[in-house]
């Protein structure tokens, strides 16, 4: 590492193709996972009932389980809702029973074991709710990855655009993948905290392209990789300390936040670690690969009127 007039000058180029198989290997264990695994989806996209059952002790979930099943729902999901006094029993839509029914029969379900467990709450998701939740989220990411490409296009050049959007699926692809790789829930909150990673990716990326084109403009020597690295050299202190307060933030959320946002947050924090690394690595990479130069930031010459006629004797 040196020192330069403008700051640090550390080479990260030099570990490019390191990082890019690191990448790949993060996104085939991901596309991997979702292929066969995939993802724990929650009761807005698949439809059902969530229940919320209080105990004065802490709960046994066997036993539960048990419970439920032998009054006939087999295929309850019932898991730790933020203590071990907090249960949620997750049940797909069970047929010939109406919804505000299915409360009342989980309720004396749970109470062969312990009659004092309490209602805390219940929530209805039809199935067609889910389903179009679903199609609607799926459209929604990939609209902002379509209009980011058109404004990065016009506003840089269309092989920024390219690599923009390239770490924009790749930081995506990547949290999806950790989400069923952990079999952790996926639900609305999640798919918000997806949009504000393409977000809060795009805003890094877009920091550091801006510097990447003010340089290109500026140094009349070195090969586009010294602009890139010297770009990134740059902007790093911004970057650093951006990803970080925001980290700490989310780690507060994350840690004292709630079952309710625990998604959320994990989301967000798995994202902004991935577009981080993607806003130097992924964006810029696929910049270079793609040749870009000085003369594609180049701003067009502009004809002056008059120019092409003849000059006056």
């Amino acid at each position: 590492m040196q020192l330069f007039s403008g700051g640090l000058n550390i080479d990260f180029l030099k570990l490019r193709k390191v990082m890019m198989v690191f990448s790949a290997i993060l996104l085939l264990s991901s596309i991997g996972s979702l292929s066969t695994r995939f993802l724990n989806l929650g009761l807005d996209f698949t439809g059902g009932t969530l229940i919320e059952v209080g105990y004065d002790a802490t709960a046994d979930l066997s036993v539960i389980r048990s419970d439920l099943a032998s009054s006939g729902f087999d295929s309850a999901v019932v898991q730790y809702f933020g203590s071990s006094r907090d249960v949620t029993v997750r049940l797909a839509p069970v047929d010939g029973i109406k919804n505000d029914e299915i409360g009342i029969k989980v309720l004396e379900a749970l109470a062969i074991s312990d009659p004092d467990v309490q209602m805390r709450r219940i929530e209805f998701v039809g199935p067609s709710v889910g389903e179009e939740l679903t199609e609607q989220g799926g459209l929604a990411m990939l609209v902002a990855l379509i209009c980011i490409m058109i404004y990065v296009a016009i506003r840089f050049e269309w092989k920024f655009a390219v690599g923009s959007v390239a770490a924009l699926a790749h930081d995506v692809i990547i949290t999806l993948g950790m989400f069923s790789i952990l079999g952790l829930e996926f639900d609305l909150t999640v798919l918000a905290a997806l949009l504000a990673v393409i977000g809060y990716s795009l805003n890094d990326t877009i920091v550091i392209f801006d510097r990447i084109r003010e340089n290109f403009l500026r140094m009349r020597k070195g090969s586009p990789e010294d602009v890139v690295n010297r770009s990134l050299n740059q902007t790093i202190s911004r970057t650093i300390i951006t990803s970080l307060t925001t980290i700490l933030v989310l780690l507060a959320l994350y840690i004292k936040g709630g079952e309710l946002i625990h998604g959320f947050s994990t989301a967000l924090l798995i994202g902004v670690a991935i577009g981080t690394y993607s806003s130097i690595y992924v964006a810029s990479t696929f910049a270079l690969v793609l040749g870009v130069c000085k003369e594609d930031l180049m701003p067009p010459e502009v004809e002056k009127e008059g120019a092409d006629q003849a000059p006056l004797m």
